[in-house]
C-alpha cells in the first residue's frame, strides 16, 4: 500500500519529482525520460507508467530552461524512445502470438485492456496506433496486438512513426507553450491531474458501456 501510495504522489506532482531529477542529474535526465517512455510504451507489463503528463510537465520544464534542457532534442530523444518501445513491443506480439489471449489477469498483465485493445485495432486497423498513442492502456497494447495479428512490419513502421512523434511533440510543444504561463506555473499539479483524469475519461466510457451491454 506504501508503494501504491509512493507512486500515486509521484505521478499527481510530477512536476515537483521531475524538477528535482533534472536538478539532480543535469543533461541525463534525456536518458531517465527516453527509460521511462521506452518502458512504458515498449512493455506490456508497464502500462501504468506516466506517459502523457510526463511528456507536457517535461515540455514546461524545457520552457524555463530547468537544467539546460532544450525542447527540440527532448523531442527528438522521447520521439525515439516511443518508435522504438513500440517496435519491441510489436516484436514480442509477433513472437507470442494469439495464445496471449489464453493468459489470465495478474498484476503484470490486463487482459481486459488486451481484449479492448484488440476489438478496437480490428475497428480501426492501422489507425490504432496512431489513435492509441493519447490513451493509457491502449497505448502500450496497440503495438503488442499488431505483432499478434501479424500486420506487415512496413505498415507498422509508417503507423508508428506517425503516431509516436504525433504523441511526443503535441503534448511536448503544450507544455512549452504553456509553461511561461504564470498561472500554470502555480498550477502545475492541478494540470496533471487534469491530463491524467481526461486521458483516462475514454477507458471509463468504455467500461460503462462494457457494464451495460
Amino acid at each position: 500500500m506504501e508503494y501504491l501510495s509512493q507512486f500515486i504522489d509521484i505521478v499527481l506532482h510530477l512536476d515537483k519529482h521531475l524538477a528535482i531529477l533534472v536538478q539532480q542529474y543535469g543533461l541525463w535526465i534525456y536518458g531517465i525520460l527516453f527509460f521511462i517512455v521506452f518502458a512504458e510504451t515498449g512493455f506490456v507489463v508497464t502500462p501504468f507508467l506516466p506517459g502523457d503528463s510526463l511528456l507536457f510537465v517535461a515540455g514546461a520544464l524545457a520552457a524555463i530552461g530547468e537544467g539546460g534542457m532544450d525542447v527540440f532534442v527532448l523531442m527528438g530523444v522521447l520521439s525515439a524512445a516511443a518508435i522504438l518501445g513500440n517496435m519491441v513491443n510489436y516484436q514480442i506480439g509477433r513472437f507470442l502470438g494469439p495464445k496471449v489471449f489464453h493468459w489470465e489477469s495478474s498484476r503484470f498483465f490486463n487482459k481486459n485492456a488486451l481484449i479492448k485493445t484488440h476489438e478496437f485495432y480490428e475497428k480501426h486497423g492501422g489507425k490504432t496506433l496512431v489513435l492509441s498513442r493519447f490513451l493509457p492502456l491502449f497505448r502500450t497494447f496497440a503495438p503488442f496486438v499488431a505483432g499478434i495479428g501479424a500486420m506487415s512490419y512496413a505498415k507498422f513502421t509508417f503507423f508508428n512513426l506517425v503516431g509516436a512523434i504525433s504523441w511526443v511533440v503535441s503534448l511536448c510543444l503544450a507544455g512549452y507553450w504553456l509553461g511561461n504561463i504564470p498561472w500554470v506555473k502555480q498550477n502545475l499539479s492541478l494540470i496533471i491531474i487534469g491530463i491524467v483524469v481526461s486521458s483516462l475519461i475514454p477507458i471509463g466510457i468504455g467500461y460503462l458501456k462494457t457494464r451495460e451491454a
